[in-house]
């Protein structure tokens, strides 16, 4: 299961484990676990996190594969 690092604008990061998919729901943003088999968010979710959508700066998923590796992903403004 990936998990997602979430950077606030404090610049603080939260790891969410546990979920694999998220979307905003008002004025908030929440990580799901969806039911095995099921590629859509629907009553079987599982809520695992929220946060204010407006403290958000950048949500990235983490695959296992990629937290193995140690592979960090990095934004590069242009």
């Amino acid at each position: 299961m990936p998990t997602f690092e979430v950077m606030m604008q404090d610049r603080s990061v939260e790891l969410v484990d546990g979920a694999d998919a998220y979307q905003q729901e008002g004025p908030m943003t929440t990580f799901f676990r969806r039911g095995d088999g099921r590629d859509l968010i629907d009553s079987w979710s599982v809520r695992v996190a929220s946060f204010r959508t407006a403290d958000l700066i950048v949500v990235r998923r983490r695959d296992a594969a990629m937290a193995a590796s140690g592979t960090i992903l990095r934004s590069v403004t242009g």
